[in-house]
């Protein structure tokens, strides 16, 4: 009986992991998504315009980007050693305040494939409402 009731659970269990990895990345709620998989995935798969989920640490902080749309920008190491440009939105977005080298950042935006590495934007909400709103979490504090 005790071996039914636990293949039950396994089959259900793997039904759901099923559906939810097979809906759209920017459809599934950023808590669903194993940490950095999907980003590093779409680097080995150099997506472009791909919704993901990640976190790193930061290696650099560099001058904000001031043509157009403002936008505070650092560098990301992944685990895996990968390093990633962060284009935050602060005309749409908070400033991250106090980000220093060393720090861990956590991020839901969209990823776009470079020959470095790639760019993580779309890091804020869209006040037009047709773009799935992204985020960075640092020190405790979302930015959005």
């Amino acid at each position: 009986m005790l071996k039914k009731v636990l293949i039950a659970i396994m089959a259900l269990v793997g039904a759901y992991y099923a559906i939810e990895q097979s809906a759209p990345v920017a459809q599934r709620s950023p808590e669903s998504l194993p940490a950095n998989a999907e980003l590093i995935r779409a680097i080995s798969e150099r997506r472009t315009s791909y919704q993901v989920q990640g976190s790193g640490t930061v290696t650099r902080v560099l001058s904000d980007d001031n043509d157009g749309s403002r936008h505070q920008r650092f560098i990301l190491k992944l685990e895996s050693g990968q390093t990633l440009l962060v284009a935050h939105n602060i005309d749409l977005a908070p400033r991250i305040s106090r980000l220093d080298p060393g720090d861990t950042v956590s991020f839901f935006g969209e990823y776009e494939w470079n020959d470095r590495g790639g760019v993580i934007h779309w890091t804020h909400h869209d006040p037009g409402a047709q773009h799935v709103d992204g985020w960075i979490e640092h020190s405790g504090k979302r930015y959005k």
